[in-house]
């Protein structure tokens, strides 16, 4: 009986491919962190690994299933070799070229600055040997991106190469691993690849810029309208608010320019889908990278809005604030009087805390659900939903709350110090205009058209539909 079963369990293999039950030899030079590491997550993915050292009875502790050999016996026994050295150790490569010829070399290198050679990496060690198909890889990922593998972080890897087979098989291996592999062309992007490493947050420039700017503006801005205009026009010296009042007036002012700003160019691009009648045309330049920057925007809004929620919990152990209210519980003993209770007052303070902490809590959900562990969970809908509805209803939160802050303020004229605005109504400025255009679109009229345009509709010209119609 046991026989019948094992001899249906092996017709179920496909006994054409012997890849299906021998697992592939894979070789790694180097016994570094990212060698042990690749070796460990290749190990894992099924593939056996052999690692190529100088010395290979004391190159410290390996992963569990792989063995060390010479560089020689490593090389004859893989047909794709990772490169996991250093540049300048190259040298003794040359040595391993009748052994690496037909090889697919995997370069894995990095410099530490660009231009720092004449050539690339990858290029250079074709260039030692010319028997070897060379494929640039990999060297986008760390060792804890290897050892965690992509469910932690969305990676990428990145090749290029002269040999389409050669970039066929590292693509294969990556794909397993489970990264996502893009085609960069040939060898010759080999440079342009080393040096993806060496940027420095390249997503976050302009987010940061312009948070930069942001908060050094309003910061001088009403460092002269409150602190200097104190000092000038009162003789009141009121230099230390700048510590911690002037700091939340300039965090949660630059917090909620830079939400709106995320949304802004959503409805920009609505509009302008709609003077054109199709969405089949590409968007400005600058529009597109406005909205590939938007989950940056709203990342570095969401610290200013944090900084401000722990400005805002210090405000009662602050000395000045005890002080005042100290000074104003004795001078009241004094004239053995209380003061009335505002209802208005209260209603207004306790909606003003109300909203903005509905809007603080609707903010940390858009920043938990931009990373990559929470997002790839979600579905596009749910992803969608709360990225965009969701979204627009913080926005709204936030700005409601700043219209409470500044209540009537608007209408006294002491408010107005030497002509220039309040800070709170600079920042209602943007949020604004954003939630009025989003209002415009919600029309049924509006949202329909839209609708269809997103859908493939097109809206003809009326004169290009005239001559179809006389030339037909």
């Amino acid at each position: 009986m046991s026989k019948e079963v094992n001899s249906e369990s092996v017709s179920l293999c496909p006994l054409s491919t012997p890849a299906a039950t021998e697992q592939e030899m894979l070789c790694i030079f180097g016994t570094g962190d990212l060698g042990r590491s690749l070796g460990q997550r290749l190990f894992q993915t099924g593939y056996k690994v052999v690692y190529g050292s100088r010395r290979p009875h004391s190159c410290g502790p390996l992963p569990p299933g792989t063995q060390a050999m010479s560089h020689v016996a490593a090389a004859q026994s893989a047909r794709m070799v990772f490169v996991c050295i250093h540049r300048e150790n190259y040298n003794f490569l040359e040595t391993l070229a009748p052994q690496l010829k037909g090889k697919v070399l995997v370069d894995v290198s990095n410099n530490l600055k660009k231009n720092m050679y004449p050539e690339a990496n990858a290029e250079y060690l074709q260039r030692l040997i010319p028997g070897a198909q060379v494929v640039k890889g990999f060297n986008t990922l760390s060792a804890w991106a290897l050892q965690n593998g992509p469910s932690d972080a969305n990676r990428q890897v990145y090749v290029c190469g002269n040999s389409l087979e050669a970039k066929q098989a590292v693509i294969e291996v990556a794909t397993k691993l489970g990264f996502t592999v893009l085609d960069r062309g040939s060898l010759t992007a080999a440079r342009e690849l080393e040096d993806f490493p060496l940027q420095l947050f390249p997503e976050w420039r302009l987010p940061l810029q312009l948070a930069t700017g942001l908060t050094a503006f309003f910061f001088f801005y009403l460092l002269i309208r409150d602190v200097i205009y104190s000092y000038v026009v009162n003789d009141k010296d009121i230099s230390f608010r700048i510590m911690a009042s002037l700091a939340n007036k300039v965090f949660p002012i630059v917090s909620l320019i830079m939400l709106s700003l995320c949304y802004l160019p959503g409805v920009i691009a609505a509009f302008l889908q709609l003077y054109r009648g199709t969405k089949y045309k590409r968007f400005p330049d600058w529009l597109d990278r406005w909205m590939l920057c938007r989950k940056q925007l709203g990342l570095v809004a969401l610290a200013l809005a944090s900084l401000h929620v722990l400005y805002t919990l210090i405000i009662p152990i602050r000395y000045y604030v005890r002080y005042r209210l100290a000074a104003h519980t004795i001078s009241q003993i004094k004239e053995n009087k209380t003061s009335p209770f505002d209802t208005t007052m209260a209603w207004r303070t306790d909606s003003y805390y109300v909203i903005g902490i509905l809007g603080f809590g609707l903010y940390l959900l858009l920043g938990i659900t931009s990373l990559p562990s929470v997002s790839n969970v979600l579905s596009w809908r749910e992803f969608s939903f709360i990225q965009s509805k969701l979204g627009y209803l913080t926005l709204f939160f936030c700005t409601f709350h700043t219209y409470l802050y500044g209540w009537d303020e608007f209408l006294q004229p002491s408010s107005y110090k030497w002509f220039m605005l309040p800070g709170y109504m600079l920042s209602l400025v943007v949020p604004s205009v954003v939630l009025v255009l989003k209002l415009l679109l919600l029309l049924p009229c509006v949202d329909s058209t839209l609708t269809r345009i997103r859908q493939g509709w097109e809206r003809t010209d009326p004169e290009q539909e005239r001559k179809k119609l006389l030339l037909t």
